[in-house]
């Protein structure tokens, strides 16, 4: 554990139990960012032998971060940062809301392998086959809860783009229906937790999600190159000098990858987790008025090669609702052009753990690259 048992709270340590206790599990390891979570906590790394958890990926198949330098300074920034944020969110639809119509990615240039991810659409579970145009629709979409889109400083000045989003409700229709035929399979009648069901590998149900599985996780990256574009778009239309950006970083933090670990073939899932190899680049955000973190891995053996995916929530979303108002939103957003209503009072600072002392529970993970600090927040 990179957490505090103290601060890990009763539910979630039972939580892990459960999890490490499951016949298939190799090993668990249990992020700084740690939280209570539906089956599998949030910021766990799971190492099972021939056998997955669809609770252990979670229903937001493939969620992840984005992030590019550009070549702008705070000295270009206007001081009204209002009317950047409207053209951002001109740009990418965020909540419940999608694209009229499916954006062109090849005016993008993020055409390559377009056609054959789509027609691997008609393979997928029989009860999502009236989903594609929606789909297609969200390609390019935000969501809402803790999904953002941020423009920020580092402590050089330069202004980064940075968002957080994954596969939209074609992942978590895909996840529900593979968690529900997960917990009919005998094998998983005498779990400690059903939500905790699993799938072994050589059954065609196996063969079934990680074939969904793949391609969600697929659509999530897709999904955040699609959105970057638009807002690097959209920042560019903002400024009239020239604005060239460097190549971009991406990570998922909710998915499946084989890995070997000590010295065996292992299905890893990080549930609100990055990959963080030796050289590995990452992100590990805030929240909406703390800032976020660039760093590099240092390939820990120990931690199955893995670090944080961000704070982590300290409280509950109607925990937060119950103890602060809009004012306190306001005030812990102080200088971030962002929304300051009800609606995102859930997400202010408060309701989550510190970031500096996630990163530093973590100095043996990661290496710090760039602190970001947010001016623009966009929120669903």
């Amino acid at each position: 554990m990179w957490a505090q048992e103290h601060e890990v709270g009763a539910q979630a340590l039972q939580q892990l139990r459960n999890i490490a206790a499951l016949p298939w599990v190799h090993g668990v390891r249990v992020m700084p960012d740690v939280h209570l979570g539906k089956g599998a906590t949030v910021g766990s790394v799971i190492a099972m032998y021939q056998a997955v958890s669809p609770a252990a990926v979670g229903v937001d198949i493939g969620c992840g971060m984005e992030g590019v330098l550009t070549s702008l300074t705070a000295a270009d920034l206007p001081d009204d940062l209002g009317a950047i944020r409207s053209r951002i969110e001109a740009a990418v639809p965020v909540g419940f809301r999608a694209h009229e119509r499916a954006v062109s990615v090849r005016k993008l240039g993020l055409d390559r392998g377009w056609d054959r991810f789509w027609g691997m659409f008609s393979s997928l579970h029989d009860g999502v086959q009236d989903r594609e145009k929606k789909a297609q629709q969200q390609m390019g979409s935000l969501g809402g809860g803790n999904h953002f889109i941020e423009v920020c400083l580092d402590d050089d000045d330069r202004v980064w783009l940075m968002l957080h989003s994954g596969s939209r409700n074609i992942g978590k229709e895909l996840a529900e229906r593979h968690m529900r035929i997960a917990k009919a399979l005998p094998h998983n009648a005498d779990l400690p937790d059903r939500d905790l069901a699993v799938f072994l590998t050589g059954t065609p149900e196996m063969d079934a999600y990680r074939r969904d599985l793949t391609w969600a996780q697929e659509y999530a990256s897709r999904n955040r190159a699609v959105m970057l574009a638009l807002v690097m778009q959209a920042v560019r239309e903002s400024f009239e000098q020239e604005i060239t950006f460097e190549q971009p970083i991406s990570c998922h933090h909710n998915y499946v990858a084989e890995e070997t670990i000590d010295e065996l073939e292992l299905l890893v899932t990080r549930k609100g987790a990055i990959r963080a190899g030796k050289g590995d680049l990452g992100l590990i955000p805030g929240s909406m008025g703390t800032g976020s973190y660039v760093v590099r891995g240092l390939g820990s053996e120990q931690s199955f090669y893995s670090a944080s995916h961000g704070a982590g929530r300290r409280m509950s979303r109607n925990e937060a609702k119950r103890r602060y108002t809009v004012d306190d939103l306001i005030a812990q957003t102080a200088g971030v052009e962002s929304r300051k209503d009800a609606g995102v009072l859930d997400e202010l600072p408060a309701a989550y753990k510190d970031i500096e002392s996630v990163i530093a529970a973590q100095s043996d993970l990661v290496e710090v690259v760039a602190h970001l600090k947010q001016v623009i927040c966009v929120k669903g």
